[in-house]
């Protein structure tokens, strides 16, 4: 008689009598590495991958864990996304728009000059066809994505020179996040690629001549202001940058239904707190830092028009080459359209009437 015969005929006292044990199938423990672009001083942004893991494990009972690794421990900050192709890691934490080399559609997945606000990011990701269309381009990478964190609006960067007219531009050697260099680059700039670490140092010895990361609160652990003085506003490249959590797409299809859905609502839960915290952040640094002597700055409207301007001619270009980017494009400028014009009633009619007033 075999084990199930004699537990369905003996019942379970009848089989402990017997001094048989029924098998018992544990669920195994899953152990995860997330490889992060970005180092662990920058508790906002290598952050919001640490609320990821840490509402994974919890949500799991601990059987689901996750070990958040830096930039340059396990690759380099831009090879994350090689390594969750070829499933060296299961995860990682990035910003998509590193990766627009391999093509130009990754910037969409987080910022595009002139493009979304953080809040209108949301909205296309989570309600419009944005994850949609994003999943459907990263699955060419053996990966999907989940929304991992936004900053809202950044700044746009310090400069060792002031910038007063369009001339300021050329030759201007700038760090500069993914796609938007294309732009700068029709400016007469020299965009250059630069992980978050090693920003300083060429800013310091004169390699580059600006350089932009996110906002004060970042911009102060890193030191910006003491060897650029000058910083200017807005970052009209990233009016509201997203990061994503990177998953290989064997190892999430590998999950339980149960642990797709931990998966999914950590994700957005790491999502909601990481501009948070930039929100809640972001005052008093930038108080500090006007109070150390920063010259705080506006972009001219020259400067703001020309480079829509460009902005728009490198669209247009991407059309005619590059048909993911059509497709993508076509409905993330639409949805960018209707949202500009409510925003334009409710948001935007707000926000200018609260921030001339004087409030204690």
């Amino acid at each position: 008689m075999d084990r199930r015969s004699l537990i369905k005929q003996a019942g379970i006292a009848g089989v402990l009598a017997t001094g048989i044990a029924p098998a018992v199938h544990a669920q195994a423990a899953i152990r995860w590495r997330l490889a992060s672009s970005f180092p662990k001083s920058l508790d906002t942004i290598f952050g919001a991958a640490e609320v990821f893991a840490q509402q994974v494990r919890a949500m799991s009972g601990g059987k689901f864990e996750i070990s958040v690794h830096a930039a340059g421990e396990l690759m380099p900050a831009f090879g994350v996304v090689d390594g969750v192709q070829q499933g060296t890691v299961e995860a990682a934490h990035t910003a998509p728009y590193y990766f627009f080399g391999k093509n130009e559609c990754f910037a969409l997945g987080t910022a595009i000059p002139f493009g979304l606000n953080s809040r209108q990011m949301t909205a296309w990701m989570y309600e419009g066809n944005g994850l949609k269309l994003m999943r459907e381009f990263y699955s060419n990478y053996a990966m999907t994505s989940f929304p991992g964190g936004n900053t809202g609006a950044q700044m746009g960067g310090w400069y060792r020179k002031e910038i007063k007219t369009l001339a300021d531009m050329k030759g201007l050697k700038m760090r500069i996040g993914g796609f938007a260099g294309k732009v700068l680059e029709r400016l007469g700039g020299v965009p250059q690629n630069i992980p978050a670490g090693e920003i300083y140092q060429a800013l310091e010895k004169g390699t580059i001549d600006a350089a932009e990361w996110v906002g004060p609160y970042d911009d102060l652990k890193l030191g910006f202001n003491k060897v650029a003085p000058n910083y200017y506003y807005p970052g009209w490249w990233e009016g509201g940058p997203q990061l994503d959590f990177f998953i290989n797409q064997k190892a999430f299809d590998a999950l339980s239904a149960e642990n797709k859905a931990i998966v999914e609502n950590a994700a957005a839960h790491a999502h909601s707190v990481m501009q948070a915290r930039y929100d809640a952040r972001n005052p008093a640094a930038l108080k500090q830092l006007v109070g150390q002597g920063t010259k705080l700055r506006a972009f001219s409207n020259d400067v703001m028009n020309e480079a829509f301007k460009q902005a728009m001619a490198v669209y247009e270009e991407l059309n005619t080459k590059n048909p993911a980017w059509k497709k993508i494009y076509a409905d993330y400028s639409k949805f960018r359209a209707e949202q500009n014009l409510w925003f334009r009633f409710t948001e935007a009619t707000f926000d200018r009437f609260m921030q001339a007033q004087k409030l204690g």
